[in-house]
């Protein structure tokens, strides 16, 4: 599996498997059959609500420890932020039945922002989370991050697919250290992604899917990708990109693919402020 290394020295796969909207009740085997599959990033969070599935999946799966790169994430926590912060971690490691994380971030950029940071360093000092990063993070409030603490992000998770690409925004990321993951990689099918002739011609000359396209392109890019899939065939598909390469003809034109917009939602709209402040969580 190709990784990549992030700003603290900590080698990440670059492509894992993404439980978010398994069910709890189907979690645990798709874990199970991720894992069987080959991939040792697992990313989940307190918000999903199968951290537990996913750690039963990790405990039977005999696969070791340090060979598992494990991502949870915290949601937005109520004042006072940093004893939040630290009971909402301990409560996600006590459900994976882990003593450490590989990744925690931070799920939503609001809140006390600055609170949340420092607690999240505070466990990143004490090797508990071996690194720390963001989530959903835009390039101001990136930046004002960085700026202003001790420990700059390891990663940031955002929306990044074909028609959402944020070229300029990885580079301001290359720029301070920080490793872009893409979240919707597949853009949940939107704008018929799936059967988009573009992306077709280019499965088609290397005798690949849609689907492998879209994550070559996006591991090609140096771009961490954790698709989701509770299908054991679809996980290995998946998997199975790094037997090809997209041509520079071929990068180029997916770029043309980028409207420059979110298909989902914008973090800096008030209506989705007020809507994800309001399920702030108590740890």
């Amino acid at each position: 599996m190709q990784s990549v290394t992030l700003n603290n020295g900590v080698e990440m796969p670059i492509l894992g498997f993404g439980v978010f909207q398994i069910p709890a009740e189907q979690t645990e085997q798709a874990v199970t059959e991720a894992l069987a599959a080959g991939y040792r990033l697992l990313d989940t969070a307190s918000s999903y609500g199968n951290e537990e599935a996913v750690g039963r999946a990790v405990k039977n799966s005999g696969v070791p420890r340090e060979d598992l790169f494990v991502t949870t994430k915290l949601y937005v926590q109520d004042a006072p932020a940093e004893e939040n912060t630290e009971r909402a971690f301990e409560t996600s490691l006590a459900k994976l039945g882990l003593d450490h994380v590989d990744l925690y971030l931070m799920h939503q950029p609001y809140g006390d922002v600055y609170g949340q940071w420092r607690a999240m360093e505070a466990l990143n000092r004490q090797g508990r989370a071996k690194a720390i990063g963001v989530a959903n993070f835009y390039p101001d409030r990136l930046l004002d991050l960085i700026i202003n603490n001790e420990i700059t992000p390891a990663v940031d998770q955002i929306e990044t697919h074909p028609f959402f690409q944020r070229a300029d925004y990885q580079e301001l990321m290359r720029e301070h250290g920080v490793q872009i993951q893409s979240w919707g990689g597949f853009a949940e099918g939107k704008n018929d992604l799936f059967t988009n002739p573009l992306l077709s011609e280019i499965g088609e000359k290397h005798g690949k899917s849609v689907a492998q396209v879209v994550l070559r392109w996006l591991v090609q890019r140096g771009v961490v990708a954790i698709p989701k899939s509770v299908r054991p065939e679809r996980m290995a598909e998946n998997l199975d990109v790094f037997g090809f390469e997209l041509t520079d003809e071929q990068m180029s034109a997916v770029a043309t693919l980028d409207t420059g917009g979110s298909l989902f939602f914008d973090h800096r709209d008030p209506a989705m402020v007020r809507w994800l402040s309001a399920r702030r969580v108590d740890g």
